[in-house]
């Protein structure tokens, strides 16, 4: 077996065209391997092609060209095998309002042809948190309860692979990091793969091994998140001062200074061009006096900006 949950090949997805309109290519090209145990992030701003790719590892939209394998499985040769891999808590809240939380996750096992004695719908709904709510209708239930629910959808047949498709929209704080003691809890105790897109940066930052940031139906970039981060060379200095500052500061070479509210000084420098005590012996030398420092780091937002901007 390959040491890859996901293994996508030259995928391209093209919509015919609406109208007057040209046919539109959401997917041009994608390579991408997503190994196994990891928890992978897909990244991308509105209308990349994240969507049409989760949609095409569900077996909901069909390719254009190209190969998907999941969990070893072609898709075009095992079909069945490859859907069954793999398990989508989709961003829509599309549930049956007159079905309980209990039986709906019955009916969604009936529809993987999971056996009655292998179902475990009161396992899944302890693990969501929605036990109490287990013959409430639907139609009853909070979002937050409705998203719980989702996801427990998604796990009926015991999937490999777990995609999130923006889990945590438009949820409370709580709820949040219940959904993602989960998830750590479903990757650590069951080696399960989760696949996970979300506007929330911070998040990613979190919770990813790996990222690949998608732009225009291609992939611009994949890496660790460590590595992502790493390549921003950028790095601030952030100094309190005491006292009076000068109008003038002799910077070095490639420092920039933004002066902050309340009296904060910002230099912003390249790590290949100066270093921090560079920017300290500036500082000094225009008779600042330093009151406390503190360094700021680029984060995931920052690589994600730069990347997709004016592309």
């Amino acid at each position: 077996m390959t040491a890859n949950a996901i293994e996508i090949a030259g995928l391209r997805k093209i919509y015919a065209a609406q109208g007057k309109g040209a046919p539109k290519e959401a997917l041009k090209g994608v390579d991408l391997c997503i190994p196994k145990g990891s928890i992978f992030g897909l990244l991308g701003p509105n209308g990349a092609g994240k969507s049409t790719l989760i949609n095409i590892l569900a077996g909901l939209t069909i390719k254009t060209s190209g190969t998907v394998k999941i969990w070893g499985f072609d898709q075009d040769v095992n079909p069945r095998q490859s859907r069954a891999a793999i398990g989508v808590m989709p961003q829509e809240l599309n549930l049956d309002p007159f079905f309980p939380p209990r039986e709906a996750l019955e009916v969604q096992a009936g529809l993987y042809g999971v056996p009655k004695k292998d179902r475990r719908s009161d396992e899944i709904l302890e693990l969501v948190g929605l036990t109490d709510k287990a013959n409430a209708y639907a139609r009853t239930l909070s979002g937050g309860m409705r998203r719980r629910l989702l996801l427990g959808k998604a796990l009926v047949h015991n999937p490999h692979i777990l995609v999130l498709d923006e889990p945590t929209a438009g949820v409370d704080i709580e709820l949040r990091q219940m959904l993602w003691q989960n998830v750590r809890r479903l990757n650590e105790e069951r080696g399960m793969t989760i696949i996970l897109t979300t506007h929330y940066l911070e998040e990613a930052q979190e919770m990813c091994d790996e990222i690949a940031i998608i732009n225009h139906g291609e992939v611009i970039a994949r890496d660790t998140t460590s590595n992502l981060i790493g390549r921003m060379d950028g790095k601030t200095l952030v100094i309190e001062p005491e006292g009076g500052v000068p109008d003038i500061i002799d910077l070095p070479e490639g420092v920039t200074l933004e002066r902050r509210p309340h009296g904060a000084l910002a230099f912003s420098y390249s790590r290949a061009k100066a270093g921090a005590n560079d920017v300290l012996d500036a500082v000094k030398a225009s008779g600042i006096i330093i009151g406390d420092v503190r360094s700021e780091e680029a984060d995931l937002e920052d690589v994600f900006v730069e990347l997709t901007s004016g592309k």
